[in-house]
């Protein structure tokens, strides 16, 4: 009775660790559906805003469109390849890849499919048992579940902005894309 009752503990553990990993793994697909359809919003609203209009700005003191571009470049790469993944962040003072510099529409373009790509990719292969592995994320303990959710956030937060700054440009932005 005693080798049944401790079989019976084993199979119930066993399959809940089973079942937390494949609700981890439905979160990464979800996730992954949705970064696919943002970074194809993120670039029709990209290739829609006129190259003359890249360095439009609000206010004196805000990011201007190609800034909020290339920020959204440098914030996947930081979230992902240096919070997740342990590579050293880059350096903003010296890295020019993800800086606007004078780069041109089409480099920016590039630079941010670029940046989706290898974010996606590195969520493909993540191992799903660390995402409840908490870092210090600006002074508070985040899971890193909570990371990708926030990186989701950061990247709607300024992709927002720009869609503003079509509208003052008197552009019309392309339609709202559901799910991302």
């Amino acid at each position: 009775m005693k080798r049944k009752s401790i079989f019976t503990l084993l199979v119930l553990f066993f399959s809940m660790g089973t079942q937390v990993f494949a609700q981890d793994a439905i979160f990464i697909e979800d996730y992954l559906e949705r970064m696919e359809t943002s970074k194809a919003y993120l670039l029709l609203i990209s290739e829609s805003m006129p190259e003359d209009k890249y360095n439009f700005k609000a206010v004196p003191e805000a990011m201007s469109f190609a800034e909020h571009l290339m920020h959204i470049g440098w914030a996947m790469d930081w979230h992902s390849q240096s919070l997740m993944g342990g590579r050293e962040a880059r350096d903003w003072d010296t890295d020019t890849e993800l800086k606007v510099d004078e780069k041109s529409k089409k480099e920016m373009v590039d630079a941010i499919t670029t940046v989706f790509d290898k974010t996606i990719k590195f969520i493909e292969n993540y191992d799903v048992t660390k995402l409840d592995e908490e870092l210090d994320y600006f002074g508070a303990q985040r899971s890193k579940r909570q990371i990708l959710l926030l990186l989701s956030d950061h990247i709607t937060h300024h992709r927002a902005q720009m869609l503003v700054y079509m509208r003052l440009n008197g552009l019309k932005p392309p339609r709202y894309v559901l799910y991302q």
